[in-house]
């Protein structure tokens, strides 16, 4: 059902096109619509009215309930036996006793239409999940995720607490540390020291902090620090674990490195020993296959393009000097366009970057 808005835009450029030459179906087919859709508009009012389907008055079909068989259909939905009981369970019981008076649909209508079509019984009713909010990144410092996560310590039951901050664009560990409890003053001085390092009160646009729903990345504290530093503030969705994607990713990483300590910790200075050794090897060092390849730390730089065009330049030399070991193109050394946090549909990421970023280099 096309609105009136719709029609008349629709009409006015196929009328356009028409007059400018274009032959009368093959404009009505680029716009969606048969040319007798378009003669039926123009001869019943169509662009005046609109659509008059929906105040449309229809016959009663002559197989409808009537009014005593929905007054019984009533009564007996109403039964103290069928107070939490749906249409969908009412109907197979009455079956089972040898009656049927509608469907399980006709029983639903006809409680829609007497306003008895809620809930029933205690338990409350589904609702339905919101999406995920989406974040997209083209460029270094527009959204950071953050999480903390345990590292066990040599003594069973006690852990210390690892808090990184990612940047979603490069993959780059903005900020970590460790501390042997988790409290919301590590969270604060963590952001604090990381948006200071980082610059950002010159930046224009504050970057998005994503991080899940644990209690100590949403204090009081937290949030009064995140509004002064000008950070929007992101959660996941309540018991959703995978919308926060990139920093489960990056602990999975950093707990399966050969250095991790499969026993636990001694102390705190020996993690935090080791997790500044996992933060320069996992921005320096670590060719990410997320971003091609490259180290998240040449990607925060912005170095990436000219690597991949290096790269690129590289294959083709080799292929030149032995066409007969390459049965097709290269490997494709593309650079990683914008990055998505929980992504919708692929039209809205593409409205939103463009798309002009992404360079094809395989040949």
């Amino acid at each position: 059902m096309i609105i009136l808005e719709d029609r008349r835009s629709l009409a006015q450029d196929i009328d356009t096109a028409h007059k400018a030459g274009a032959r009368l179906r093959l404009a009505c087919g680029i716009a969606g619509i048969d040319e007798r859709t378009l003669q039926r508009w123009k001869a019943h009012a169509g662009l005046i009215e609109g659509d008059a389907r929906p105040q449309a008055v229809r016959a009663t079909p002559s197989h409808a309930l009537s009014g005593d068989e929905r007054a019984h259909l009533l009564s007996v939905a109403n039964e103290p036996r069928f107070a939490s009981v749906p249409p969908a369970r009412i109907v197979p019981m009455l079956a089972d006793e040898g009656v049927y008076l509608a469907s399980e649909s006709s029983f639903a209508r006809v409680l829609r239409a007497d306003g008895q079509n809620a809930h029933r019984g205690r338990a409350k009713a589904p609702k339905a999940v919101r999406p995920p909010t989406t974040h997209i990144a083209s460029a270094p410092g527009q959204v950071w995720c953050w999480d903390m996560t345990y590292l066990p310590a040599i003594v069973m039951g006690f852990w210390f607490h690892l808090y990184l901050i990612l940047d979603l664009y490069s993959r780059k560990i903005v900020g970590w540390e460790v501390h042997a409890s988790d409290h919301s003053d590590h969270a604060v001085h963590l952001v604090r020291r990381t948006a200071l390092a980082e610059g950002i009160a010159a930046l224009a646009d504050k970057p998005v902090l994503h991080g899940d729903n644990g209690s100590t990345l949403k204090a009081t504290t937290v949030l009064a620090m995140l509004n002064w530093l000008g950070l929007k503030p992101s959660y996941s969705r309540p018991r959703v674990s995978d919308d926060n994607a990139y920093a489960e990713s990056l602990f999975r990483t950093a707990k399966y490195r050969p250095e991790f300590p499969a026993k636990g910790f001694v102390d705190l200075e020996t993690a935090r020993a080791w997790a500044a050794d996992f933060v320069h090897w996992y921005n320096v060092d670590h060719r990410h296959s997320g971003i091609q390849y490259v180290s998240p730390s040449q990607r925060h730089k912005g170095q990436d393009h000219a690597i991949l065009e290096a790269r690129h330049e590289l294959y083709l030399q080799a292929r030149q000097k032995n066409p007969a070991r390459w049965s097709g193109n290269t490997r494709n050394w593309s650079p990683v366009g914008a990055v998505t946090l929980n992504p919708e549909r692929d039209c809205v990421i593409k409205a939103h970057s463009g798309c002009n970023d992404i360079q094809r280099l395989a040949a």
